[in-house]
């Protein structure tokens, strides 16, 4: 016995020490690629010593003295920090996700590489200013320096380890200034406008009247949510409403549905880097030091984007020891990893922030192909011709012929569901006879000089030379906000949007594709930036961008697919409710919950005769004002049945929707919910399910009711009173690789996050979005990071990131700003040499090698 237990204590102990070895294995292969941050680095082709000091949350903040040191560090810092992130960020923009990840991505390449991201970057890089080459190519060495040092993938990222599985035997390639151009073209592709929509209105053309469509595409509000630039602003023009009066006889064939049906399944090959769906956008306003409490502007931004981890964005300081024309910045601010300098905050004189444009910039045509040729005004010409390659990590190369047209690339090679698209035509006009194909026209796929944007905005100085950087931004096109330590505050809209001269009169330009071999449906040119929206120093001082209409003018044409303004309309009240905004009062609008269409479709509910089981949950929208928090309090749960009804309502209301056309429950449908509750009879309210019974408003409202109570009842209990939003409405982090359901469990914990309740929601300007056409409610995108700049002391300024600076899983950095995210919380953001240094917790300094000093 004293044997046997001796024994038994040996297997325990042995098992205690294998268990322990096994984490400290598993601790040591984590923290494997963590950076060095503090100590002495040398890099190749520095030519003097850089500072790098990070903060308590590791966001760096680099001192050179040149611009090509400045981003040559810059580009070691953010390889250092999120390598993995920018490999598989150009893997995706190039066309060879496959290489990466496998046979799965061979789909993605096929669209992306007919599209010719990287091609359209390649033409563009020579073509920028030679100091946008210098510092693209310094910011490649600086990168390249990282992964010389770094060694094997497995060093650089846990991903690479994990993928090494599935891709043995990768090697990392260098790092080039095109990789960084090409993801402006992803960014591109996401902020596009008017796209989904365009294919939503023709492939409804067959099952629904036009009368039916139009209502779900109703006016922008003017009177109600007013535009960001008022009357005396911008100068007025005769308003048109977007109308489709009369529909393509060859629109509504069975041939030409399908077509459509599948273009849509093809372009959703293409992944989401920045997100899509209701509330994508942003809020940025400014305020006057007439109108602040500091006596000078102040400036908030907070982009509306998918919640991703690692963040879409990190956070960074680029500062010229001494500010000369050799070395001109002293900025800080927002970034993507992979791109140099910064893309949203501030420098030593003006501040920016963005909110997205949603212009019109993409076109269908419909193109009739004669085997290598296509018409073209009544004559055959060549089609342009390529070969490319897909090379697939554990299985065979893929071989694809991409053709294009004089409008753009040929989608229908690309995808073979898109394919179909030809066999009859989605134009106006008589059917043609022979093989159509689908090209695709799209201002991001021609050279542009949005790089060189960047860096004239990082270093201006003044209104003047803000809008001279604004003009070289072409796509994707934001709204520009803009203050000054002058005491200046602006708005400018930038970018290419297209002049379509064959719009029929009354219609919306580029509502239906177009027909490829009739040149009169071209562009005929591009919308000269004198004579798109701006304006200086308002004298109501106060600009308010939330992806509302910028003007009530219908020229020049910019998009008929606004955000419907409710999030604007919100932050102008807010402001306009105190003589004074405070920096902490401008973070305080940033988290307002407040729906404001609430109480708009709640006087209809409470009117409504339910049961007494229904009606214990309808007592809580009584005295309700629309807040949406996530916490434990009588609003919360008011929350949560009112948002329940929301979903409930859509689903009962537009049952004659196919399933990817459902309601997402953004701004447009609530605009489109308070027109057709004025109309009871609408055909909408019929239930297409009940032949012989004709369904007025009424009774749709007390389904909803009742079944939105049935709903949470499973979900959250019967008791109403105890009912939570945050419960439902909560934040899932997807790593953008190690999400997929291939991947076990245990490891998609070690990436992933989950589980974070939220309150706001969608049209609301804490922008907690959710997507009312899946069968839950969570979160699915939000406030990306937040930021309020303080014109009048900028170290008084505060940011905030979604997750955290740190792209490696375990690091410290990972997930640390979460928390105060969530919270609507945020940091001290130091800019002056005395807060960073007062600031800093490790101090790196990257020196020249040997070579470089010999």
């Amino acid at each position: 016995m004293t044997f046997a237990r001796r024994a038994g204590l040996s297997v325990i102990v042995l098992l205690v020490l294998a268990i322990v070895a096994a984490g400290i294995l598993a601790i040591s292969t984590v923290r494997r690629p963590f950076p060095q941050t503090s100590g002495q680095v040398q890099i190749d082709g520095l030519t003097s010593s850089v500072t790098v000091q990070r903060d308590a949350r590791g966001i760096p903040t680099i001192y050179a003295d040149n611009a090509s040191d400045l981003f040559r560090a810059q580009g070691f810092v953010s390889a250092q920090d999120r390598f993995f992130e920018m490999d598989l960020r150009r893997h995706i923009t190039a066309g060879r996700l496959a290489e990466l990840v496998g046979e799965s991505a061979v789909q993605t390449d096929r669209v992306i590489r007919t599209m010719g991201w990287r091609r359209v970057a390649e033409q563009e890089l020579p073509r920028l200013e030679a100091s946008t080459r210098q510092y693209l190519q310094a910011y490649a060495e600086g990168v390249n320096a990282y992964i010389g040092q770094a060694g094997a993938p497995g060093d650089m990222s846990l991903e690479y380890m994990l993928l090494e599985r599935t891709n043995p035997g990768y090697r990392v390639e260098p790092w080039t200034p095109v990789d960084s151009l090409a993801w402006l073209k992803a960014i591109a592709w996401d902020l596009r406008g008017d796209y989904d929509d365009e294919l939503t209105r023709a492939r409804l053309s067959r099952r629904l009247p036009v009368k039916q469509i139009a209502a779900l595409y109703p006016p922008y509000p003017t009177s109600r949510n007013p535009p960001i630039l008022s009357p005396q602003e911008w100068q007025p023009q005769p308003a048109t409403e977007a109308a489709a009066a009369t529909v393509p006889s060859a629109l509504t064939t069975r041939d030409a549905q399908g077509a459509l049906d599948r273009t849509q399944t093809a372009l959703d090959a293409v992944p989401r880097q920045l997100g899509r769906g209701p509330d994508i956008g942003s809020n940025s306003w400014v305020v006057s030091g007439a109108h602040t409490t500091t006596g000078k502007p102040l400036l908030a931004n907070d982009p509306h984007l998918d919640l991703d981890i690692p963040s879409i964005w990190t956070q960074v300081g680029l500062q010229c020891r001494t500010v000369r024309p050799e070395c001109p910045f002293r900025v800080s601010g927002f970034t993507f990893s992979g791109l140099p300098g910064v893309v949203i905050g501030h420098n030593e004189k003006v501040a920016w922030g963005m909110t997205n444009l949603r212009p019109d910039v993409t076109d269908f045509y419909l193109e009739q192909v004669s085997g290598k040729t296509y018409l073209r005004d009544g004559v055959q010409v060549p089609l342009k011709e390529r070969v490319e390659t897909i090379k697939v990590a554990g299985s065979s190369d893929v071989s694809i012929t991409v053709r294009s047209t004089a409008h753009g690339p040929v989608l229908s090679d690309a995808v073979p569901q898109v394919a179909e698209a030809g066999d009859r035509p989605v134009v106006r006009g008589a059917t043609q006879s022979n093989r159509f194909e689908v090209s695709l026209a799209w201002t991001a796929l021609r050279p542009g000089t949005t790089a060189d944007a960047i860096f004239a905005i990082n270093r201006a100085g003044s209104w003047d030379q803000f809008r001279a950087g604004a003009r070289l931004f072409d796509v994707p096109a934001q709204n520009l906000v803009y203050a000054d330590v002058d005491g200046h505050i602006g708005y400018q809209a930038p970018g290419l949007i297209p002049i379509r001269a064959s719009a029929t009169p009354g219609a919306v330009p580029g509502f239906w594709p177009a027909p490829g071999w009739d040149s009169q449906w071209d562009w005929t040119g591009f919308v000269p930036f004198e004579q798109l929206p701006w304006v200086k120093d308002p004298a109501k001082g106060r600009i308010v961008t939330a992806n509302q209409a910028v003007t009530a003018s219908t020229t020049p044409f910019l998009t008929s697919e606004w955000d419907y303004g409710f999030r604007a309309e919100r932050i102008r009240s807010l402001l306009a409710s105190t003589p004074k905004a405070s920096p902490e009062y401008m973070a305080e609008i940033q988290s307002d919950v407040r729906n404001i269409f609430a109480p708009v479709l709640v006087e209809h509910l409470l009117g409504t005769q339910v049961d007494d089981f229904t009606a214990q949950a309808q007592r809580l929208l009584r005295d309700w004002d629309g807040s949406q928090p996530a916490d434990k309090t009588r609003d919360s749960a008011s929350a949560a049945y009112y948002n329940a009804v929301w979903k409930h309502l859509l689903r009962l209301t537009f049952d004659e929707l196919p399933p990817d056309m459902a309601p997402d429950g953004g701004s447009r449908w609530m605009v489109v919910m308070e027109q057709l509750i004025k109309d009871p009879k609408n055909d909408w309210w019929d239930d297409k399910t009940t032949p012989g019974v004709t369904e007025e408003s009424g009774e749709i409202l007390k389904r909803a009711l009742v079944e939105a109570r049935l709903d949470l009842a499973r979900k959250l209990g019967k008791v109403p009173a105890t009912w939570r939003w945050g419960r439902l409405h909560q934040l899932n982090l997807k790593h953008p690789v190690m999400s997929d359901s291939s991947v076990p469990e245990v490891i998609r914990d070690v990436f992933e996050r989950g589980g974070i309740e939220l309150g706001g929601g969608n049209a609301i300007v804490d922008a907690n979005a959710w997507d009312a056409s899946t069968p839950g409610y969570d979160v699915t995108s939000g406030p990306s990071m937040r930021m309020v700049v303080d014109l009048s002391d900028l170290d008084r300024s505060r940011w905030v990131n979604a997750t955290g600076q740190s792209g490696h899983a375990y690091n410290r950095h990972y997930v640390d700003q979460i928390d105060a995210w969530a919270a609507g919380a945020s940091f001290a953001w130091p800019f002056s040499d005395e807060a960073v240094a007062e600031a800093a917790q490790e101090t790196l300094t990257l020196s020249p090698s040997p070579a470089e000093t010999s």
